[in-house]
């Protein structure tokens, strides 16, 4: 179970599929190797320049990282509200084995070989590649790294958690899940992994995001997913959202809301969440599990990680295997979380307790956050649309090892035009936000650094919010 490193050349930025070649530089000394035609396929090719070199690879993580021993200070633990009883119903609703996850006290908790099988079947390990035709545009002596979770089969990360919480919902026995989805990736990785162990999904999805994504809501109908616009009629929460006036085109929080009403409603069926919680981000460490082993392949010691910031689970994920180098290093391991200027809780919030939801379904968890009757506005960038975040992410953030950074849609999507032109993919709205931050550090940069990117999606369902931001003509 291991996949090849490979680190993109300039040749063919077309965006087409074919082999590719690539010059692997560590410090002073070049090596040149092919990547092949498809990673981990066992086939190689590469262009007539290129020197056919040993493919250098990784395993797949045999363990889930538990990172809350390496946070600087002890997670928060959740509350109830006056008067409430959140946390009882959390746990009658949510799956036993993630509960038991939380609760562990190990330093690693073992991937069931079921689920590193799969993990394996759609790509594990992720490419990590060398961005070389952006550094040559910025004209940097930085190295970019770029993380490729984009390459999975749902377009996003998001299924390094859904795989293994359909499985353990298919180990007790659960037949239906049920989950809130911001900008559709979630979601699409529900329905995928619960087809995978023969399950059936609900998803509630922050109306504004289903509406604009059109692209996506398709794919999750031919997989069977049953979507519901939130707020919705159909829990008791959407309803009294939508009787409030307030938040009228949906978020993250609504949706989570109504997930969790919906499960407290239906006792057959289980909640699953895509973010905040920690048993999601310990599942998200095989991103920087393999990232680090990747880099110590080639040699290489990062100076910056950067990753976008919404619920927290793919920063977490690339950065948790890199906090006892964090912790050695200071300042000479920065991490950089990049948010949406329309929700930009690190950068503008406050870190206290709130409810994750409008409908106050959720636990009081500490975090940084805009506060309940934030109006997010109307983006395209869903995956970062929530007024509250991660309690981990906070912690980091508070405890001044996260730098935090807000970029606005527009320049999003201009960075993400760039992207495609000159390395071939179209990243994901949300990944936009990373990759500024890295340009940024890159154009910055006076000396050689090493800087690693989570690119945590594609684009290519996201194509609406593109369409807007370049009309064809403009193209």
């Amino acid at each position: 179970m291991s996949v090849s490193i490979d680190e993109t050349d300039e040749t063919d930025k077309t965006g087409a599929t074919g082999a590719t070649s690539a010059t692997r530089t560590t410090g002073e000394t070049d090596e040149t190797c092919a990547t092949g035609e498809a990673v981990g396929t066992g086939r190689t090719g590469g262009s007539s320049t290129s020197q056919l070199a040993p493919a250098t690879a990784v395993p797949v993580p045999t363990a889930w990282l538990n990172f809350a021993r390496l946070l600087p200070e002890e997670l928060p633990p959740p509350q109830d509200a006056e008067g409430g009883s959140a946390l009882e119903l959390m746990t009658r609703i949510r799956l036993r084995a993630v509960q038991e996850q939380e609760r562990s006290d190990e330093a690693l908790l073992p991937v069931p070989e079921e689920v590193r099988r799969r993990y394996a079947e759609i790509g594990r390990p992720t490419r990590l590649t060398r961005a070389r035709a952006l550094e040559r545009h910025l004209g940097t002596p930085a190295r970019i790294y770029l993380k490729r979770e984009d390459q999975l089969p749902t377009g996003s990360f998001k299924l390094n958690s859904a795989i293994a919480q359909a499985y353990f919902a298919s180990r007790e026995g659960v037949r239906t899940l049920v989950t809130e989805t911001g900008a559709g990736q979630w979601g699409h990785a529900v329905q995928y992994a619960a087809r995978m162990f023969g399950l059936e999904s609900i998803v509630f999805w922050a109306g504004v995001s289903a509406r604009q994504k059109t692209s996506r809501r398709a794919v999750l109908s031919m997989l069977g997913a049953r979507v519901h616009e939130s707020p919705s009629a159909v829990t008791a929460v959407g309803r009294a959202v939508r009787e409030s006036g307030r938040h009228a085109s949906g978020s993250l929080g609504t949706a989570i809301g109504e997930a969790i009403s919906y499960a407290a409603e239906h006792p057959e069926v289980r909640y699953v969440s895509g973010s905040n919680l920690p048993h999601v981000l310990m599942h998200q460490t095989v991103i920087g599990q393999e990232t680090r082993a990747q880099l110590t392949a080639l040699g290489e010691e990062p100076d910056v990680l950067v990753a976008a910031v919404g619920g927290g689970s793919n920063l977490m994920g690339l950065m948790a295997p890199f906090l006892e180098q964090k912790r050695a290093r200071g300042d000479g391991l920065r991490l950089i979380g990049a948010e949406s200027a329309a929700a930009p809780r690190l950068t503008k919030g406050t870190w206290r307790y709130d409810h994750a939801d409008p409908g106050r379904m959720t636990p009081l968890s500490k975090s940084y956050t805009l506060g309940l009757d934030y109006e997010l506005p109307e983006t395209h960038v869903g995956g970062l649309r929530q007024h509250s975040g991660s309690t981990a992410v906070g912690v980091l953030r508070s405890a001044g090892w996260l730098d935090a950074v807000a970029y606005e849609e527009r320049e999003i999507f201009e960075t993400g035009r760039l992207v495609l032109r000159l390395e071939g993919f179209l990243p994901a709205p949300e990944s936009c936000h990373a990759l500024r931050a890295a340009i940024d550090e890159a154009s910055a940069a006076r000396r050689p650094t090493v800087i690693v990117v989570c690119v945590s999606g594609h684009g290519l369902l996201d194509i609406e919010g593109y369409l807007d931001a370049f009309p064809l003509q403009g193209v």
